[in-house]
């Protein structure tokens, strides 16, 4: 009976897991740049003498469905979308260097160049930082260009350049904030190619139908696993029934 219930305990921590990603798919299916996580159950088998027939379930967040969303205009000069598989580079609050695809910009009152995640975007030399009062503009190629209002025949003078990355033949993984990371704190490289669109914004690429089908297929596994502790709980009561009969 043992068996047949830490099997079913593996499959229902699975289940709820998947569950979990589901639910955040859901409520990002409206976050700009958003990739949906993807879920992974792969069986494991508990070595040892006599137990080798034990295969449990192990689910695993992998990485993410790096789909491109639909473009959304919104005429904002700081709304970039991302061209290609293009990746902007943001700094986290540990310091490490993350990347995502939501390029709705903002400038934070200390001057910093953020994101909608408020996360500072990181350029050439780090952190972009804008002179406060200035009109600040992205060119195709990521420049960031500050104007004087107060100048208007003075041209916009760039204050740094966006790092746009490429993942290509890197591994990505998501982190707990959902933000993409290189495994071992590892960086990846600018793609002087790459190009934004200026006034749009990459949507969430999340199927809201696909979702919504994928939670009741998991609820389903999830109380399937669940009758298993009923017909284990069953089996054990048969076979006490039988051993007090051998008695």
């Amino acid at each position: 009976m043992d068996r047949m219930i830490y099997t079913a305990l593996t499959g229902m921590s699975a289940a709820m897991n998947r569950q979990r990603v589901i639910a955040s798919n859901l409520a990002n299916a409206q976050t700009a740049g958003f990739r949906a996580e993807t879920f992974t159950v792969t069986p494991f088998a508990l070595k040892g003498a006599g137990l080798d027939i034990r295969t449990f379930a192990q689910g695993t967040v992998p990485g993410a469905d790096m789909r491109a969303g639909a473009l959304i205009e919104t005429g904002n000069p700081l709304d970039i979308a991302l061209g290609g598989d293009a990746l902007l580079a943001l700094q986290a609050s540990d310091g490490a260097e993350v990347y995502t695809r939501r390029g709705d910009l903002q400038v934070a009152p200390t001057g910093v160049l953020e994101n909608g995640d408020g996360r500072p975007v990181l350029g050439d030399a780090g952190p972009i930082t804008v002179p406060l009062g200035r009109e600040i503009s992205v060119t195709k190629d990521g420049a960031v260009m500050a104007g004087d209002p107060a100048a208007p025949d003075i041209p916009p003078q760039e204050v740094g350049r966006i790092k746009l990355a490429s993942p290509q033949g890197s591994a990505l993984a998501k982190d707990l904030h959902g933000f993409l990371r290189v495994p071992d704190n590892g960086i990846l490289p600018t793609d002087l190619t790459a190009q934004v669109t200026v006034g749009m914004l990459e949507g969430s690429n999340v199927d809201t139908a696909a979702v919504l089908v994928e939670m009741i297929e998991a609820q389903r596994s999830f109380d399937n696993r669940a009758k298993l502790f009923s017909t284990a709980s069953e089996c054990d009561r048969a076979g006490s029934r039988l051993m007090s009969l051998n008695g």
